[in-house]
């Protein structure tokens, strides 16, 4: 049956039929599925992040959006250890939130936050700032502000500086973010002789482009952790499912890659907690694939996979990617504070401020997405 001609009936039926598949074979032998060693007798699945040695839980969370410490102390109850937060998020009370749920949890919990800065001095300044905000002597892992070029990961500037944070004790490890052009970065962090960072952070779900995966291989065998994050392609509500939710088979779809270590979903609430977690030992099963088509044929006209297919098509010079994926927290996550923050922290010359100079959008998307009407919901919402 073509996942085109599903009606929603039959994808309720589905729905009933995948639950009972998953219950029936959460536990699998080594050629079935790749990573199975790595499930804990008792416990949740555990994989080694690369060349840093950490045992972390295949489903962790990324607290960007997590408000509440009990939430977070929810989760380190259930068997979660690690754990990424970052000096920005949300105007920098993120990282105090994780402090507290931390109490008592320190020594079963790996933590990791992001640090963005332009400078050596800005990066270290940061760098205190949070081990103060987490009330930590150490985080095991500090990553540097998104990198969307090969370029950018040889910034020797962030690089000295990270290199002095190590050699202080401040951070064990190293890593860095990509929400752009994700293979280029990726197949840079393996192509670096210096072996630099540690650890990659890459968006990563069912909608990216072949190119990011073989380059998530590439990188995992040079010794990078994989760490995935973006995960359920926006999290967007859809009439074109019913009552059915995408969001644990875009889990599966990213877990069922031996070379991705960790995803971490964001997690707000008890209901979110039990649909992510309970997802680790799951097969991606055949109900979770058409379940995924029919929600990437949902999302189609207004997500962005930021393939980069448009870069060099806008006279102006915008980030149409970065723009959408703002775009996307307001309306996939429905958090409009973290999308008008987002926006903000773009260059002026970036954003889709000056999409009004041109009388006629010149802009091309290879996935047919409405780069003019896209952007004018940009102005119109978070400017």
């Amino acid at each position: 049956m073509s996942p085109h001609a599903i009606n929603r009936r039959s994808f309720l039926k589905l729905g009933s039929l995948g639950v009972a598949l998953g219950a029936g074979t959460t536990h699998r032998s080594h050629a079935e599925d790749p990573t199975a060693g790595d499930i804990q007798p008792g416990g949740p699945v555990r994989r080694t992040l690369g060349r840093t040695g950490l045992k972390v839980t295949a489903v962790s969370i990324g607290a960007m959006r997590t408000s509440e410490p009990d939430v977070l102390k929810a989760v380190f109850d259930r068997g979660v250890n690690f754990v990424h937060t970052g000096r920005n998020y949300m105007e920098g009370q993120n990282e105090g939130i994780v402090g507290k749920a931390l109490k008592g949890y320190r020594d079963k919990v790996y933590v990791a936050t992001k640090v963005s800065a332009s400078s050596k001095e800005e990066m270290l300044g940061k760098i205190d700032e949070s081990l103060k905000a987490l009330e930590v002597d150490y985080v095991d892992i500090v990553t540097r502000g998104s990198a969307s070029s090969a370029e950018d990961v040889m910034n020797p500037v962030l690089r000295e500086a990270m290199a002095e944070a190590r050699a202080a004790g401040k951070a064990r490890f190293l890593g860095v973010p990509t929400h752009k052009n994700e293979a280029e970065v990726l197949n840079a962090l393996a192509d670096d002789k210096d072996k630099f960072f540690d650890v990659v952070l890459v968006a990563y779900n069912f909608k990216k482009d072949k190119a990011v995966k073989e380059a998530i291989a590439r990188a995992a065998k040079a010794g990078i952790g994989v760490i995935a994050m973006k995960t359920q392609a926006g999290g967007y509500e859809t009439k074109e499912l019913g009552d059915i939710s995408p969001h644990q088979a875009a889990l599966k779809w990213v877990l069922q890659d031996p070379n991705v270590t960790t995803a971490i979903p964001a997690m707000v609430n008890l209901a979110q907690i039990k649909e992510d977690l309970e997802v680790m030992g799951m097969p991606l099963s055949e109900v979770d694939k058409q379940i995924l088509s029919r929600y990437g044929d949902a999302i189609a006209p207004y997500y962005c996979a930021a393939c980069s297919g448009c870069d060099g098509t806008c006279p102006q010079g915008v980030d149409i990617p970065s723009v959408n994926r703002c775009l996307m927290y307001a309306e996939g996550y429905r958090d409009l504070d973290l999308a008008r923050a987002a926006y903000a922290d773009l260059p002026v010359q970036e954003s889709a401020a000056h999409c009004g100079d041109c009388l006629e959008c010149v802009a091309q998307c290879s996935r047919q997405l409405d780069i003019a009407a896209r952007m004018s919901q940009a102005r119109a919402l978070l400017a």
